[in-house]
């Protein structure tokens, strides 16, 4: 019988192949001749009738196998009938191998992540028996002995040769998949770590915020004269006339760009119900950064669990910081299923999230990823809404953000103001800027991405506070688009000021590297979005990242001098054109604000919003002062992260609108 050593691997992230494409033989049992029921056994459940598994079991996880279009073995832990442990050692059993539970070493030729994707490594060969050692038949370790952790075609290829062939193949121990992942990335630490921490700034300097110190020195520079001047409104008047009436061009400019998004978002929008079939539907990846977040662990399983996708398509990964055993101890007291794996990052700098999640990134196999924050609660059905949007359309769309609704609004009069701020962000600004094809300044959760394309962009750049800012805008300038996803996830918000000054500080730190990250070669940036996108791109970064610090100060000047001199009486076209400017832009900032936030408001059905709405300007003082203390934190610790708190909240809004709901009456939803 000729057969191939082992199977060449394959990089995860592709369309899902047809695991059914024809009818299976069944599996040969020794002793036994298949027949009826059990001949129409796949390979890979045909083997566990010898090891006492019911028949009627078997039959049913084929059946759902050939539903979903899964690998059989998938959907027997999808349906929770056996564990990975007995199934890899009934395979050990039946294939004649040893089964490998406990800690071995690999030979140090390694290859992260090839060697995962293809589900076997090399064994170090100066080392105790690894199986007999534990009451397993005794198999020494000799050169070319691989650890193996078959799924997919490798485990039906082992499966067709059959025990009888087995010395057609290298010599191999057996192990469980979720053990094999830990025992890789035990021996891959260094590199994943590294890779996680500078796979981007390696890849290209001028894309990541690590390459910053000379930035900082020059901001230093420019920057501590002013404050020392007496403020840096000051300064800019100091500066003439010229300085400042630039600026009210970018603020009018960044008002009409606000306007022109809230007014596209106006209309109908077809409420989407799903269509395909879990047969068609591909796998998909979750991932979760977890840092003290042992709190809320029981209410993020509860919420993962809600999620409807098809459960043999589903894998969720859980990332947690190496000394964070207050959070492994929650986790493992969890009865979490097989799709569920916990993953420690290695020790290094920088302790951020984005960090934790390129972690992840090479361990994902589904073909779409998206990223949740511990305390989110997302539409069951947005998975499925998220897959089916990416596979109608072109592969440009390469991510997908969904509206994040804060759910904890009646805890202070901050996550009130907080819930009317989302409301404008996502249910009216992004709506408009998506269907504008504008760049997306993306939320940190619910982002949902083509897997292959987050890993030809470098992942996440762990040194941005602000990850999702930055990856929004790299994928802009690869020439890849975002677009909203009509689908909700519940959020909780900072209910005291402490919680919430914290968070919004590091928030606009991110924005702030941001804009240091793109500005860096603006002749580079223009080339690659475009002179339309590039001239969005700016006022973007006017808004998250100039607006806050200084149009307070731009208003106290426009007081002291309105009170002391009077209104302006303009004496040539100049002062004519300066005039209408200035007033143009105070005005239609304050019109602007009080629309675009009546519409956040309505269709978030925020009752009530109107008595809110004074504290809007103090709401929008305390940003100013975060934004303060976020330049501080820039010059002196830029990559540092500042952690907010969950499971605070007291009150958890009901889920009466959420898009899963919606989907079930024959209406559509009106943006009025």
């Amino acid at each position: 019988m000729s057969v191939s050593p082992l199977p060449v691997p394959s990089v995860p992230g592709q369309m899902a192949p047809a695991y059914f494409p024809v009818p299976h033989r069944g599996a040969a049992f020794p002793g036994l001749e298949p027949s009826g029921e059990q001949a129409a056994l796949p390979v890979e459940l045909g083997f566990l009738a010898g090891a006492g598994v019911p028949l009627g079991h078997l039959i049913e996880a084929g059946r759902h196998a050939r539903d979903q279009n899964v690998a059989p073995e998938r959907a027997l832990f999808a349906m929770g009938m056996i564990d990975e442990v007995f199934y890899y050692q009934a395979l050990a059993a039946h294939l004649d191998l040893a089964f490998v539970r406990g800690p071995v070493r690999l030979a140090e030729d390694l290859r992260y992540p090839r060697d995962l994707y293809a589900g076997y490594a090399r064994l170090d060969a100066d080392q105790d028996d690894p199986g007999g050692s534990r009451g397993f038949p005794p198999r020494p370790v000799v050169p070319d002995c691989f650890l193996a952790a078959p799924r997919d075609m490798f485990l039906r290829e082992l499966l067709e040769i059959g025990p009888r062939h087995m010395d057609a193949v290298p010599r191999l121990l057996l192990t469980t998949p979720a053990h094999f992942s830990y025992l890789v990335r035990r021996a891959a630490s260094l590199q994943i770590g590294l890779e996680a921490s500078f796979g981007l700034s390696d890849f290209d300097p001028d894309l990541s915020a690590r390459t910053m110190p000379l930035q900082q020195a020059t901001l230093r520079r420019l920057i501590a004269p002013p404050i020392a001047a007496g403020g840096f409104g000051l300064k800019i008047v100091a500066c003439g006339f010229a300085a400042s009436f630039c600026l009210a061009v970018l603020f009018f400019g960044l008002l009409l760009m606000r306007l022109a998004a809230a007014a596209t978002s106006l209309g109908l929008r077809p409420l989407w119900r799903p269509v395909l079939a879990d047969a068609v539907l591909p796998f998909y990846s979750i991932v979760i950064a977890l840092h003290r977040e042992a709190r809320v662990v029981p209410q993020l399983v509860d919420a993962l669990e809600r999620i409807d996708y098809p459960a043999a398509k589903l894998e969720i990964k859980l990332v947690i910081e190496a000394d964070d055993e207050e959070t492994l101890r929650a986790l493992r007291a969890v009865d979490l299923s097989p799709r569920y794996e916990i993953i420690v990052a290695p020790r290094g700098a920088p302790r951020t999230k984005p960090r934790a999640l390129n972690v992840a990134l090479p361990l994902l196999r589904g073909v779409f990823v998206t990223v949740f924050d511990a305390e989110d609660e997302p539409d069951p059905l947005q998975l499925r809404h998220a897959a089916e949007r990416f596979l109608a359309s072109p592969r440009r769309l390469a991510c997908l953000q969904a509206r994040l609704v804060i759910d904890n609004i009646e805890d202070s009069w901050l996550t009130r103001l907080f819930a009317i701020e989302y409301a404008i962000l996502f249910d009216v600004l992004l709506e408009g800027m998506s269907e504008l094809r504008l760049p997306l300044p993306l939320g940190g959760t619910s982002n949902h991405f083509r897997t292959d394309v987050l890993r030809a962009v470098r992942g996440w750049d762990a040194w941005n506070v602000t990850e999702d800012a930055d990856l929004g805008m790299r994928l802009a300038r690869h020439d890849y688009r975002a677009a909203t996803l009509a689908s909700d996830t519940l959020e909780e918000a900072p209910a005291h000021l402490d919680a919430w000054f914290s968070q919004r500080r590091r928030w606009l730190k991110g924005w702030m590297q941001t804009a240091l990250v793109l500005m860096r070669d603006p002749r580079r940036l223009l080339a690659e979005l475009g002179p339309r996108q590039g001239v969005a791109l700016v006022l973007l970064l006017v808004g998250l990242v100039l607006a806050p610090p200084l149009w307070p100060v731009f208003t106290i000047i426009a007081l002291v001098e309105w009170i002391g001199n009077g209104p302006p009486h303009p004496e040539n076209w100049i002062d004519i054109a300066a005039a209408t400017l200035f007033l143009a832009v105070a005005f239609l900032g304050v019109l602007s604000t009080v629309w675009i936030s009546w519409l956040g408001a309505r269709r978030r059905r925020l009752e009530g919003f109107w008595i809110l709405l004074p504290l809007l300007l103090p709401y929008n003082l305390l940003i100013s002062f975060a934004a303060w203390a976020a330049l501080y934190d820039l010059l002196l610790r830029p990559f540092h992260w500042r952690k907010t708190e969950h499971g605070l909240a007291r009150r958890r809004m009901s889920r009466r609108y959420t898009s899963g709901e919606l989907a079930k009456c024959e209406k559509h939803e009106r943006f009025v």
